[in-house]
């Protein structure tokens, strides 16, 4: 029963990453392949205020998501201006970049020694520490994150959103600062990122820069054109299936040696066919661009 709380657990802290990139490709069409770097920011930012200052897990939280968010500023605003492959590839680059500062800052981050003993939540000094409770703290977070997403893209805020991915052209015709829209989409896509980050540091109780690779964003990015792009609801169908999945291959009793290269052959043939038959994702409205 403990397993499967565990992959409770981690399934919905994936859908908040999924949910917050797909604000970002699936809603504003934007080609972005660097989530993880947030991702890992909010986890390292979380855990060293823990380790290093004694704060609450909850003042890492915010502050993880907000520095987060900043970088989001920091990246997106020389960025957003920069089309198709070209923000792909800076995207990529933050990636790459926040990836090397956690592997190589050794008298920060302890590099791939990683940093242990990361102390979990607590509410009114009661510590978090059955998985189920801690799986209700996550459903929390991902009823928080659907419903300001849903808020925002019901918005006009989230009209203008769409108006950018279908003709960005005609929307600065009409007036509309695409530039400032697009980083704001940057930012808020960082921040939930940023949560997730700090929310899985806190429940696994250690982190190495191994869990935040560039494999790992397209992991992410993955879940959303799987599930379907500019699709609350298939933000949740992508992270589900493609959480459980590999989890499957565990029952085969193949060694974590084959296991790992099987999980990428089976996510690539997954795509290749999704790609051919509906390049939506199952639920989607969007193509992938």
């Amino acid at each position: 029963m403990e397993y499967i709380l565990h992959i409770l657990v981690i399934t919905g802290i994936y859908i908040i990453l999924t949910l917050s990139l797909n604000l970002i490709v699936g809603f504003t069409g934007l080609p972005a392949l660097g989530h993880a770097a947030f991702f890992c920011i909010g986890a390292y930012i979380s855990s060293l205020l823990a380790l290093n200052y004694g704060l609450s897990p909850w003042i890492g939280l915010l502050t993880g998501a907000c520095i987060s968010a900043i970088t989001g500023i920091a990246i997106g605003y020389p960025s957003v201006r920069l089309k198709g492959d070209y923000l792909a590839l800076a995207t990529f680059g933050l990636g790459v970049i926040v990836y090397s500062v956690a592997k190589n800052w050794v008298s920060l981050t302890r590099g791939p020694m990683g940093l242990p003993g990361i102390p979990g939540f607590s509410i009114f000094g009661i510590q978090i520490s059955e998985i189920w409770s801690y799986l209700l703290l996550v459903l929390v977070f991902v009823v928080i994150t659907v419903f300001v997403i849903n808020r925002i893209v019901d918005s006009p805020f989230g009209r203008i959103l769409r108006s950018i991915r279908e003709d960005e052209i005609a929307s600065k015709a009409l007036g509309k600062n695409t530039t400032k829209y697009k980083l704001l989409v940057f930012i808020i896509g960082a921040f939930f990122a940023g949560i997730a980050g700090s929310l899985y540091a806190h429940y696994i109780t250690f982190i190495d820069p191994s869990s935040f690779t560039v494999m790992e964003s397209i992991t992410i990015l993955l879940m959303v054109i799987f599930g379907g792009m500019g699709k609350i609801s298939g933000s949740f169908v992508g992270a589900v299936i493609l959480v459980v999945l590999p989890e499957l291959l565990r029952f085969l009793g193949m060694p974590s040696s084959i296991a790992a290269p099987m999980r990428q052959m089976i996510y690539g043939l997954l795509l290749v066919i999704l790609m051919l038959k509906r390049p939506q994702g199952i639920m989607g409205v969007y193509k992938f661009k």
